[in-house]
């Protein structure tokens, strides 16, 4: 029997599936065209682009963060970038996060930033400049890790994406 569980639990592990959890920020979401992977990064919050939807034919690994206000970082890649700076992974547990910044490529600038989980399972995400916020929700994802080591986003839920 002992043999049976064991089977049955390392081949669950091989089909590896992560997503944001009910009451966590962590995990992968949908935003702005993108999915973005928010994980612990030693004492802060991050929130890594791991994907970047493009057209058909067009290599996601292609797309520059070309408006970045800093001309030598205008060349990398979206993919591997953090989005956020300065949120301390102790405010993981508080229901709005505040005290971080927010990269946003469109506009290569960042802006005070505060993280809200919403009672959809949404999360909302609002950037800053002085006292004008604007903001966006970000959609979580199951991502599925394939045998293979390819990846599959679904939506969690219904949330609206």
């Amino acid at each position: 029997m002992k043999k049976i569980i064991l089977v049955a639990i390392s081949f669950w592990s091989l089909s590896y599936s992560s997503q944001a959890s009910e009451n966590s920020i962590e995990g992968f979401w949908f935003a702005s065209g993108s999915i973005v992977e928010i994980k612990v990064c030693q004492q802060f919050i991050c929130a890594e682009v791991v994907h970047v939807i493009t057209e058909e034919g067009t290599d996601p690994l292609t797309v520059l963060d070309e408006n970045n206000d800093e001309r030598k970082l205008r060349n990398r890649a979206l993919i591997g970038i953090n989005l956020f700076d300065g949120f301390e992974k102790e405010l993981l547990s508080d229901e709005t996060i505040k005290g971080g910044r927010i990269y946003d490529p469109r506009r290569g600038k960042f802006y005070s930033a505060e993280l809200a989980m919403l009672e959809n399972g949404n999360l909302l995400v609002e950037g800053c400049l002085l006292f004008i916020c604007d903001g966006e929700e970000w959609f979580p994802l199951v991502v599925t890790i394939n045998p293979d080591g390819s990846r599959q986003a679904t939506p969690k839920g219904a949330q609206g994406i």
